[in-house]
């Protein structure tokens, strides 16, 4: 078999481009070196004046963030398929003899940013990107949550208890391995979805609580763009609604709507809404043991037409992009969260910029 030389390599790619490679579309689109000061922040190398192997390019190494957020993959498949695929090393900037970060020296970069809270400046500072770029937040904006699931632990009911409580199981505390493998953070809640109509041909008159493990992520997207502009992660078994008055809503958009599904819908929150000046546009609740009133539904059916497309956020996020917590944590939750929310506005943008380039 003919060794491949450089030219084969060059037209390898050429028809990777062809073909429509979403990395190379990345690379024109988004301008990583954006990241660097707040990467650089962030891990505080040293300036390598007591010697050892340089640290891997921070950019770089976000970008291998990106791919892993991309193609949810885990850090030793995202080393193996770095050293497999030519659009990788291309969107990386590698060639064929370049080294690789392994596994764990991926690992290691993610865990260094979700220590220092990294990701926080890291959205705020794609967000000041998309800002520049006229995407201002406007037209009001729509709030909502969606469940995202970890893997489930196998705890004693006596254990379940002191992570309720707070507490760390006694058990626990004198085994640090176990420990360090255990989550605490994550619960447990009820996930309600429409019963299926059945084989006769009747739907039955209850809905369906299927029990579901992990974190919500809470999101709010600008009505005009899209753009998730801010976001929280908590527990699943947190309240959606009252993360309204926890810094979802953005005043610096443009219009002052904002619209969001029943959950949402509460005293407090209207009166914050209100002393904040925002308009709501909040779906109101059925009367207990009541019909709902024609008006009422004629208002929500409305709103709804609105409210629906923050559900093509989490639909993007699940679907194209696997969105799963492999971790332990909530700390490192959120820096999942937060590298999906990222990845998402970039996948939007590339989408407008698409758009707009064919208008």
């Amino acid at each position: 078999m003919k060794q491949a030389g450089f030219f084969d390599v060059e037209e390898r790619l050429a028809r990777l481009s062809g073909l429509g490679d979403q990395l190379e579309a990345f690379s024109r689109t988004v301008d990583f070196e954006v990241f660097r000061p707040d990467l650089e922040k962030a891990l505080a190398y040293s300036d390598g004046s007591k010697g050892g192997r340089p640290p891997f390019d921070p950019v770089l190494m976000f970008k291998i963030l990106v791919i892993q957020t991309l193609n949810n993959l885990s850090d030793e498949r995202t080393e193996y398929l770095i050293n497999d695929r030519l659009s990788f090393m291309r969107f990386l900037g590698l060639g064929l003899s370049d080294r690789v970060p392994d596994a764990k020296t991926v690992w290691l970069f993610r865990e260094r940013l979700t220590q220092a809270g990294a990701i926080d400046g890291l959205f705020n500072r794609f967000d000041t990107t998309l800002r520049n770029a006229g995407y201002l937040p406007m037209s009001g904006q729509i709030l909502d949550a969606t469940l995202v699931a970890a893997p489930k632990q196998r705890n004693t009911n006596a254990e379940k208890a002191d992570l309720r409580a707070g507490r760390i199981p006694e058990d626990w505390q004198d085994k640090p391995r176990k420990l360090s493998h255990k989550e605490r953070h994550a619960r447990w809640t009820l996930k309600f979805t429409k019963a299926k109509r059945q084989d006769d041909g009747t739907i039955p008159s209850t809905d369906l609580a299927i029990p579901f493990f992990g974190y919500t992520s809470h999101v709010s997207i600008d009505r005009k763009f899209r753009f998730i502009r801010k976001w929280k992660t908590t527990d699943a078994a947190a309240s959606d609604g009252a993360r309204l008055r926890e810094g979802l809503l953005d005043k610096t958009n443009t219009a002052s709507s904002v619209w969001a599904d029943t959950a949402y819908r509460s005293k407090a929150n209207e009166d914050f809404m209100e002393k904040q000046s925002f308009v709501s546009k909040v779906h109101r609740k059925k009367p207990h043991l009541k019909p709902m009133p024609r008006h009422i539904q004629k208002s929500n059916a409305g709103k709804s037409v609105i409210r629906s497309r923050v559900e093509h956020v989490f639909a993007d996020q699940k679907s194209q992009t696997g969105l799963f917590i492999r971790t332990v944590g909530i700390t490192r939750a959120t820096m999942r969260i937060g590298l999906a929310n990222i990845v998402y506005n970039m996948r939007r943008l590339l989408f407008l910029e698409r758009l707009s380039a064919s208008a």
